[in-house]
């Protein structure tokens, strides 16, 4: 039997993180949370995620994008899907939802989803992007 996909979640809010373990746990994944882009960095070295959800704003209001552009402009994984989730639109009015494919890849993302998201939106999401990763 294979082993299950890891999911990465970084995001500075614990409850998130846990509330996201739960349910991606429950659908059959492996999750490592980091509060941090820098202890997603460990862990990362530690053991190479199938997909990375990430905050948009932690330590700054962009730390999700620059995370993103970090992993994306690595050769190595780049490959790594990632998932961008933020609640900046309730807490500053901003709308970073992304209107076409070319916004999306601006970003240094994969998909974009907003806070807070039902569980099962949130399992959809995953198990769709990692499915579109193993396409032919």
């Amino acid at each position: 039997m294979a082993e299950q996909p890891l999911i990465l979640v970084v995001d500075d809010d614990p409850d998130f993180i846990e509330i996201s373990r739960m349910a991606l746990e429950r659908a059959g994944y492996r999750v490592v949370g980091a509060g941090s882009p820098a202890e997603a960095l460990k862990a990362i070295a530690a053991e190479r995620p199938s997909l990375i959800v990430s905050d948009l704003m932690m330590n700054s209001t962009d730390a999700g994008f620059l995370f993103a552009r970090r992993i994306k402009e690595d050769a190595a994984l780049r490959e790594i899907p990632i998932l961008i989730v933020s609640a900046i639109a309730d807490r500053m009015g901003f709308d970073f939802r992304p209107a076409s494919e070319q916004e999306l890849a601006s970003m240094h993302a994969d998909a974009f989803l907003r806070k807070p998201a039902s569980a099962p939106v949130l399992t959809a999401l995953v198990g769709k992007m990692l499915a579109e990763r193993s396409a032919p």
